[in-house]
Formats: C-alpha cells, structure tokens, sequence
C-alpha cells in the first residue's frame, strides 16, 4: 500500500494580490515562508520516504525546509504542474475560477485544459505507485495537483472534482492510500 499525503504549496504573493498564477514561476509571500517552516512539524510525523513537488518555485520553497530538517529527499517534477491559465496568466482570481468550469475539456487560451492536467499527472500517479508500493510519500502542488489525486486515487470525476472546488478549503493535508 502506498500512503499519499497531500497540501498545496505555500502562500505566494500572487495569492496575497488574488491573482492566478498558473504556471509563472511565483515566489512565496513571508506568510508563505514562514508556513513552510511551521510544515516541518507536521512533515516530523507522517514518516515519510520521499517528498515529490512541482517543479515551480512555490512549491520547491515549500518543501525544502522539510526536506532539509528532517533528512528526506524530495523531488521536483513538472507532471505536478498547476494548469496552465495561458492567456489568463495573472489575472484575478475570481475570473479564473469563473472559467473553471468551462475549461475541463476546452483549454484556457493558449493554454491547457484541466483534462490535460489529468492526461499529464495520471503518468506520474503511475509512476509513482509502480515505483513507491509500500512508503509514504509527501506531495506538494497546486489545486489540479488535487484534482488529479481526487480523480486517479479517489474515482471521482473530473467534473464533480471541479464543480467540488468552490468549498474547498485549506487543511493541514489530505491523506490518500493507494
């Protein structure tokens, strides 16, 4: 069995302006960096074999503390990819969100789909079980990093997934087994 902890990457200082990020490379807020710190008695805990986290810099910033306090390699991989809002790259929040929707399989302008987020993590998903059957794995990514655990571990559609996300709520991580 694979057990899979989950939470998202740190505050940025585009979640401070609520604006949308997708994929620009966005550092941490000092609330950010210090909530990285503060996840280092959590990650203390959960035993864990191996920390994997997107490849942008939020979501490294976000684990390094742990990694380096508690001794745990971690490994960035761009498949844990926030989707990529394209043209809508920076924009409000509230204006990204309203889009959602429309976007499962329809791509954001110059952009992706969330259906392509899916396409793009399920190979990781794979790897991931083939490659770590029986250890403890932390994940640090964004809110399609989230969907994709809902969709391949949980066996939720992607729509219900989506249309699901308006109450989500931030927690000190969710835990998957597989």
């Amino acid at each position: 069995m694979l057990t899979i902890w989950f939470e998202p990457h740190a505050t940025t200082i585009d979640n401070e302006a609520k604006q949308a990020s997708g994929w620009k490379d966005v550092d941490l807020s000092e609330l950010g960096k210090q909530q990285a710190l503060e996840m280092i008695e959590r990650n203390r805990g959960r035993d864990l074999d191996a920390i994997f986290c997107s490849d942008l810099q939020r979501a490294v910033k976000t684990v390094v503390p742990s990694a380096r306090n508690l001794h745990i390699p971690m490994y960035p991989d761009e498949r844990l990819r926030e989707c990529d809002y394209g043209d809508m790259t920076g924009d409000p929040v509230k204006a990204v969100n309203a889009e959602r929707e429309r976007r499962v399989d329809i791509p954001y302008p110059n952009g992706e789909s969330y259906r392509d987020c899916m396409n793009r993590m399920k190979s990781f998903y794979g790897w991931l079980r083939d490659n770590f059957d029986g250890k403890t794995v932390l994940i640090i990514g964004h809110r399609a990093t989230h969907y994709g655990l809902d969709v391949w571990i949980e066996g939720k559609t992607l729509e219900d997934t989506i249309a699901e996300a308006a109450a989500w709520q931030w927690q000190p991580g969710w835990k998957y087994t597989v």
